[in-house]
């Protein structure tokens, strides 16, 4: 018994192994901030991002995806609707590098073998951790930096892709990353003041939000999928 288990799976794995196709590029674009500090518009960029991005198409319809992205989010009371943000007069600026892994579904066949153009729309979700600045407001009244952490968000991206010619693929997206602090703006200081009781402002049951809006191009290459009879 044991001996045709391993051969199931060595023919499982021998099968799968030469449908594997693979992608990695850049994706540059902008980014925006969106929470207590500033302006609440969800599509904003203004500050640029750029990054790494690897694919493995594990089927016709689903890849696993991974990517590096680093961009600044800064935001100004002064760009707001709201006349109260106006007149408190804030500003901040924080760095984020973010890692993110997770599962892209196409709505309909992509298939990389298929030399004819493509065009898909597609979604990405997964999990995604990222290293920023603890921001909190000093004694000025200023929202100023205070040490580096690491947290996480769920990422929520829509965005289409097509194919350049037999091995490029170009993408459009557009994701919001929804973040599980709220003191991107050092807005809830109180995450890490270790009794400090430093102040917190604006609204403190929603999370802060971040954008990203940009391009991808990546190359393709892998084995042509096998579809031999055993």
């Amino acid at each position: 018994m044991r001996y045709i288990t391993a051969l199931i799976i060595m023919v499982l794995f021998s099968s799968t192994s030469y449908s594997q196709t693979y992608e990695i590029g850049i994706m540059a674009g902008g980014a925006n901030y969106i929470g207590d500090v500033g302006s609440t518009s969800y599509i904003s960029p203004n500050k640029f991002a750029f990054g790494g991005i690897a694919k493995w198409n594990r089927s016709n319809r689903h890849s696993f995806r991974a990517s590096l992205l680093y961009t600044s989010l800064s935001a100004d009371d002064a760009d707001a609707d709201d006349s109260r943000r106006n007149q408190r007069g804030y500003e901040f600026e924080n760095s984020i590098l973010e890692g993110s892994l997770g599962l892209e579904y196409t709505f309909w066949e992509w298939n990389l073998h298929n030399y004819k153009p493509q065009f898909v729309p597609y979604l990405y979700t997964g999990i995604t951790g990222f290293l920023s600045n603890e921001m909190a407001l000093d004694r000025n009244n200023e929202i100023s930096e205070r040490k580096r952490k690491i947290d996480f968000a769920i990422p929520m991206v829509l965005g289409v892709k097509w194919t350049f010619d037999t091995h490029f693929v170009f993408g459009f997206e557009v994701g919001a990353r929804y973040t599980f602090t709220d003191n991107l703006d050092g807005s809830s200081p109180e995450e890490f003041d270790g009794g400090e009781n430093l102040p917190s402002f604006g609204n403190p049951n929603t999370n802060d939000w971040y954008m990203f809006t940009g391009f991808t191009i990546t190359y393709s290459f892998g084995r042509k999928p096998c579809y031999c009879n055993f």
